[in-house]
């Protein structure tokens, strides 16, 4: 199994007053999957995937990824982590709005250790003909096919993606959507995506619904749906 997450917590404390966030929350996905955490706002979708994703800490429980157990790595061996086999999409795309769409993708490709090739990762996402352009002569779709560009560059072992189609309409979601499920395919990268939309999981190996901090229902399915057949 590739992502084996076991009795995982956290909370958070403010003065006297306690949260508990995620409850003893347990879930796998397999090598070369796609997986889908789905819940409302203040679920504790987020902060599972960036528990996950090495970003912050569990107080309790453990994470391991491809062998590698995070949740027992200090803050030095979680950066190495991150670099190295994780990539991160976000609802919002973290340009860097004076570098061009090239330069986008190169500032992760230069400190990866074992990158793809910018050109065949331009062409997987349909912006050869803008690689020369900035950031604000883009579309919302076309700048989120540079995030995902920039996450898939270096050649991560997991996708991690946060909303990823919450800023855009409907039919450049599903373009999105298609372009993951492209990835997916053709680089065989692991893909875990949180996000509130319950169609988005029709397209997903295994859905887990997070309610309140807990998973309550997990669906494993044995055919997905192309993005383009998605409606909601």
């Amino acid at each position: 199994m590739f992502i084996i997450v076991k009795n995982l917590k956290k909370s958070y404390s403010a003065g006297e007053n306690k949260s508990e966030i995620l409850k003893e929350v347990s879930l796998e996905l397999e090598k070369g999957q796609i997986g889908v955490i789905l819940g409302p706002s203040g679920s504790g979708k987020s902060t599972l995937m960036n528990i996950i994703g090495g970003v912050d800490h569990a107080d309790s429980g453990s994470i391991h990824v491809d062998g590698l157990e995070i949740t027992a790595l200090d803050d030095d061996k979680l950066t190495d982590y991150r670099r190295d086999s994780v990539g991160f999409i976000f609802q919002f795309y973290n340009l860097i709005p004076n570098l061009t769409v090239t330069e986008n993708i190169e500032v992760v490709s230069n400190i990866s250790k074992a990158p793809l090739n910018i050109d065949a990762v331009l062409k997987a996402v349909g912006l050869e003909v803008k690689r020369r352009s900035f950031p604000r002569e883009l579309s919302g779709g076309e700048q989120q096919r540079v995030a995902i560009a920039r996450a898939i560059v270096k050649n991560p072992k997991l996708l991690l993606c946060d909303e990823p189609t919450g800023a855009l309409d409907y039919e450049t979601s599903r373009d999105v959507l298609s372009l993951l499920q492209k990835v997916n395919r053709e680089f065989g990268t692991s893909i875990l995506m949180i996000t509130h939309n319950t169609a988005i999981g029709d397209m997903a190996n295994v859905v887990y619904k997070l309610r309140s901090g807990e998973i309550v229902e997990a669906i494993r399915h044995d055919e997905t749906v192309a993005s383009e057949r998605i409606e909601w």
